[in-house]
């Protein structure tokens, strides 16, 4: 399995100043889950500005699909551009770009459910809260989603008591 440097990742967007939102399991290890993940998953805006910015930023990491690697296909605008899920490769690790996920949850409908959170020196990400994370997590219902709700409740949980 590949190594990932998810804070190379998120300062080339940072870079490029990409409009993004944290969620996934990453999301759960921002606010202090003690989860595993293997790849970093965002909700990106799909307005035609963002996604120019979101291509500039995909060409430095050189990113490309993670189907068929060999052949070294790379996302367009349109595909950035739909609700799809797009699974790169980039030269940082895996990156999943997600047009929407659950029951049509976009970036302008989470963004009110997210909050920032400093990952680096002088790096602020917008991530989804532990709530609406917890929420998504329970509609979709996947064994990989179920398994870490408990753990993401505690950690909402332990967040509260402080």
């Amino acid at each position: 399995m590949a190594k990932i440097d998810f804070l190379s990742l998120l300062r080339t967007l940072d870079r490029h100043r990409v409009d993004y939102l944290v969620v996934g399991g990453m999301a759960g290890v921002l606010h202090g889950a003690p989860i595993t993940t293997f790849d970093l998953d965002l909700v990106h805006s799909r307005r035609e500005d963002n996604v120019a910015r979101l291509l500039a930023a995909l060409k430095e990491l050189d990113a490309c699909y993670r189907i068929q690697p060999e052949r070294r296909l790379r996302p367009s605008a349109s595909h950035l551009a739909s609700a799809g899920h797009q699974l790169l490769t980039t030269r940082f690790g895996p990156l999943d770009l997600l047009g929407e996920i659950g029951a049509g949850y976009t970036y302008e409908n989470l963004l009110p459910g997210s909050v920032a959170v400093q990952v680096g020196e002088g790096l602020s990400v917008r991530v989804l809260n532990l709530e609406t994370l917890i929420t998504i997590k329970e509609q979709l219902g996947e064994d990989k989603d179920r398994a870490v709700i408990p753990v993401l409740r505690r950690t909402l949980e332990e967040k509260r008591r402080r």
